[in-house]
């Protein structure tokens, strides 16, 4: 397992570096024309396209009937699983709540002494949908991202939410998955996968009612769905495979280093991974234990193609020039595994979420600690942001405006619609001043 040497000493050693990063955002347009099928069809066939494609690629047993999981079903998953993993989900919950929690806004309004009122009223989005994936023959649910988004959109207020996620073989949802949604309240679940999923969520079928906004995570064939599909209904954003940056000096510990580097190449063959650092010994520790553990991995050959690919170890000169590589690398997630990361955080400009020391890996926020996992990919964080509640939330200004306000200002507003143009403008204000 070959993982990439490089050094990095000024910005002209940029663009090598980001011409090979760059090849992971290739688009496929065979997927594109696929997918663009796929949502005609379900949009003109509702359900029984669903049940088609369901049924030739996840259960083929699967009846219109059974394309939403009963209540039923969800309290008995809660029931079936271990109390102490009940009690994990609830704490994860908890923690995620709270976190956003702090990020609701408020409407608000400003009064000028003429009357004038002028304000924003932030509202929830009325109905949103949910992609869940399930995982490797659903043995392996993604109950992470449920909560990660479906939280955000309970504290933003939206009052509709809708769960898609693929059946197994058997026509069933792993249990974890309905556990999940009944901690969180939700008891709307639909058995339907990937971009036909997507459709359903965006069009409405005979039993799923449309939504207003999706996300969650999926894969290619999601991301294209969604993409497809901007204008109709808002999207969270179009990830891309996952990404890691270890910015990292020699007080790291090298097997947490290479440990936290395999946590990301583990997720899929496109992930990146990528060591920044001043000290060689480290680079040379780190790379000899990204073998040893990667071939005690149960998805090594997943961690393995990733690592060959796209992780690399890079050495820089000192930790400026690192945090400046950092920086133009725009990385999803960011470890500063320094002696005192705090003195560096002033310095990140670009990173979707930053884990600060030796003791905050990257895992921590996936699953526990509060912040949204739902990330920014592929440099995109240079202009966006970690999911959140505004997401789910939309903002309408409010205008209101005394005859006095019209009067006093009228001719200038009339003045500036027919420097565009737009006599009709300037006479609609113009006939309230006569």
């Amino acid at each position: 397992m070959p993982c990439r040497a490089l050094n990095y000493t000024t910005r002209n050693d940029w663009q090598a570096i980001r011409e090979w990063l760059d090849q992971r955002k290739d688009p496929d347009t065979k997927v594109d024309t696929l997918v663009r099928d796929i949502l005609n069809t379900v949009k003109e066939r509702g359900d029984d396209a669903l049940v088609e494609y369901t049924r030739k690629f996840d259960c083929d047993s699967q009846e219109k009937a059974d394309i939403r999981v009963p209540k039923e079903a969800l309290k008995a998953a809660l029931a079936a699983i271990p109390d102490t993993d009940v009690a994990i989900l609830e704490e994860s919950i908890q923690r995620v709540r709270t976190f956003h929690t702090n990020q609701k806004e408020k409407s608000w309004w400003t009064t000028d002494a003429d009357g004038t009122i002028l304000g924003q009223m932030v509202r929830p989005i009325e109905r949103v949908g949910l992609y869940v994936p399930g995982g490797q023959g659903g043995e392996t649910p993604l109950i992470s991202s449920l909560i990660m988004n479906a939280v955000p959109a309970q504290v933003a207020g939206v009052g509709s939410i809708a769960v898609t996620s693929p059946p197994r073989k058997d026509g069933t949802l792993n249990p974890h998955i309905l556990a999940t949604a009944a901690l969180l309240g939700l008891d709307e679940i639909y058995l339907a996968g990937s971009a036909w999923a997507i459709a359903a969520l965006a069009y409405g079928t005979e039993t799923i009612a449309p939504c207003d906004m999706l996300a969650g995570p999926g894969n290619i064939f999601v991301a294209t769905a969604k993409s497809q599909l901007i204008g109709h209904v808002g999207i969270d954003m179009v990830a891309g495979p996952s990404e890691i940056a270890i910015l990292a000096d020699d007080s790291a510990t090298p097997e947490w280093v290479a440990a936290d580097m395999l946590s990301q190449a583990e997720h899929d063959p496109l992930a990146a991974a990528i060591l920044v650092t001043p000290s060689t010994e480290l680079a040379a520790n780190v790379k000899k234990e990204l073998v040893e553990q990667c071939a005690r991995l149960p998805r090594k050959d997943i961690a393995s193609k990733s690592l060959t690919n796209w992780g690399a170890i890079i050495t820089v000169p000192d930790l400026k020039t690192g945090a400046n590589l950092i920086n133009l690398l725009a990385p999803e997630h960011l470890e500063l595994s320094i002696a005192d990361p705090w003195s560096m955080l002033g310095s990140i400009h670009h990173a979707g979420a930053i884990f600060m020391g030796h003791t905050a890996p990257e895992p921590v926020g996936d699953y526990f600690a509060g912040p949204n996992h739902v990330l920014p990919t592929l440099r995109t964080v240079r202009f966006s942001s970690a999911l959140s509640v505004q997401n789910f939330c939309k903002k309408s200004s409010v205008i209101a405006t005394s005859a006095n306000y019209v009067s006093e200002h009228g001719d200038k507003i009339a003045r500036l619609a027919r420097l565009e143009g737009l006599e009709a403008h300037a006479r609609s204000v113009e006939q309230r001043i006569k």
